[in-house]
């Protein structure tokens, strides 16, 4: 049922550009049609707005097409948060603390040893639950870059981790060994 507006009111709606005057018999009401894109906002509803005109499969199609976008976006950012984790790991922290503390990088590097680019890429595995690290990223000195190679492995669960290699690959393609087989293991964890 419609309640009846005051004759003033009802003119001013009916004189709106927006407004559509629909004739019922014995009464007068005013249909306002949906807001276009370039409307505003939309400060009152009313029952008796026009439904929007949308066709529902180009709502689709327009999903889909952004879909494989989407994916892109999401697997950038899956492998940027796996990366971030392993620069920030306690393996890499000491790997470059014992990089700067040693003679022969040192010498090869120079000194202010610190990770090659801003956004370092850490390539290889980091399994220290299952006894497994083998990791390699650029690093940089005041001298000169290389890419500087880990590998630990743990035998059995019970058991230490094991350094296997640590050496550092210069940009000539020369590898520096950094780990002696007559020094103790500096990464004995």
């Amino acid at each position: 049922m419609l309640s009846r507006q005051p004759p003033r009111l009802l003119r001013r709606v009916a004189q709106s550009p927006r407004a559509t005057t629909i004739l019922t018999p014995g009464a007068r009401r005013t249909l306002i049609p949906a807001p276009s894109p370039n409307s505003g906002p939309l400060l009152t509803r009313r029952p008796d707005r026009a439904l929007p005109n949308v066709d529902p499969h180009e709502t689709r199609t327009k999903w889909m097409r952004t879909l494989p976008f989407f994916g892109v976006v999401v697997g950038i950012a899956t492998l940027a948060i796996f990366n971030y984790q392993k620069s920030s790991s306690s393996v890499v922290s000491s790997t470059l603390y014992a990089l700067r503390k040693s003679p022969q990088a040192r010498e090869i590097l120079g000194s202010e040893i610190y990770f090659a680019s801003k956004i370092p890429w850490i390539s290889g595995t980091m399994d220290q639950l299952h006894g497994e690290i083998d990791i390699s990223f650029w690093v940089k000195g005041t001298k000169g870059r290389a890419k500087m190679r880990f590998r630990s492995v743990r035998p059995d669960r019970l058991s230490y981790f094991k350094t296997e290699e640590w050496s550092l690959e210069l940009e000539d393609g020369r590898v520096v060994h950094l780990l002696q087989p007559d020094e103790e293991d500096p990464f004995r964890m």
